[in-house]
This record gives structure tokens, sequence and C-alpha cells, in this order.
């Protein structure tokens, strides 16, 4: 898949999120990567086979202080041949996997545990199949 079709899905699965959780992000960018480095993937501890989908950079906003400000803007990378790689392979299962990755991206920079996490990904995948006509949420 070209990167300018990958970044038309990232786009797309940008405007999916839920509003509720859309309306307060701030100041976040969203990045595409082919993969993530080896240097990376030792510092977040992957075991050697593993691989990331993406990676959120920044502060949380349950983290933040008062005088919190004057930053550079959070990141959420998102690598591109993994993602690929996670799936059949078709434009759904990847748009589905972007979606996946950023709704937990997102997750760390509301500053939410792993279990919240997963409670708004099911939510998301619930919308997102509900909304295509899929049989999958049943």
């Amino acid at each position: 898949m070209t990167r300018e079709r990958f970044r038309e899905l990232v786009e797309e699965a940008i405007d999916s999120i839920p509003d509720r959780f859309a309306r307060h992000i701030r100041n976040v960018g969203f990045i595409v990567e082919d993969e993530p480095s080896d240097e990376l993937l030792d510092e977040m501890e992957v075991e050697e086979g593993g691989t990331l989908l993406g990676l959120y950079h920044g502060t949380p906003l349950t983290e933040r202080h008062w005088d919190h400000g004057n930053q550079l803007p959070d990141r959420i990378l998102l690598f591109q041949n993994p993602i690929e790689e996670d799936g059949d392979g078709s434009e759904d299962d990847v748009f589905d996997a972007i979606g996946e990755t950023l709704i937990h991206e997102l997750g760390h920079y509301f500053g939410m545990t792993e279990e919240e996490i997963d409670v708004v990904e099911a939510i998301w995948r619930r919308e997102h199949f509900d909304e295509a006509g899929s049989d999958e949420s049943a």
C-alpha cells in the first residue's frame, strides 16, 4: 500500500474516533513511519521477533500540572509496515488496525489504564462495525 493511501486511512480512522473522546484531543501530531527502529524496540523492551504498531510520546493529560505549556506537541507514531503485516492485508483490515492502534495510543494520551483502553477499543469496534454493517460485533 502506498504511503499516501495509508495516510488517507489514518485520516479516516481519526475521523472515526467517537466525538466524546475526539473533542478533548489537543496539540497531538500523528506521524507515520515505516517501522520502529531497533533502538526503540529495545527501549520499549519488545521481545525478539516482536514489533510495535504504534507509540505515544508525550505527557498524559492526567500527569500535566497547571504550568504545562510551551511544549512541543505530543506525538502518536503509527508504524505502517507492522500495521499492514498484522492482518490479512485488505484495506478494511488495515483501517481496523490503524483505528485500534490510534484508540490505544490516545488512551495513553488521556492517561487511561490498559483495562480502560480495552473498554474504549471495544466501544470503537462496536460502533465501527455497526456503522459498517458487519456481523463481527455479534
